[in-house]
């Protein structure tokens, strides 16, 4: 019954150091994830403003048969 007790206690720290491993690998990701997010926004902001609200005409298109 000791053996068994032991076992199942080595059992639990092992089983909630993963867990806070885990843990610890989720809030990093999300944390990049995050920052990911804001660089795109960013980039995307940077496309707005670079280019110029040009109005294209389909008449002004070759179509692909040309």
């Amino acid at each position: 019954m000791d053996t068994r007790l032991t076992e199942l206690e080595v059992k639990l720290a092992f089983a909630e150091d993963l867990l806070e491993t885990l843990n610890h690998t989720v809030y990093r990701q999300q944390e990049q994830i995050s920052q990911l997010q804001h660089e795109l926004r960013a980039l995307r902001q940077q496309m707005v403003q670079a280019q110029p609200a040009e109005q294209r005409s389909l008449l002004d298109e070759i179509p692909p048969h040309y």
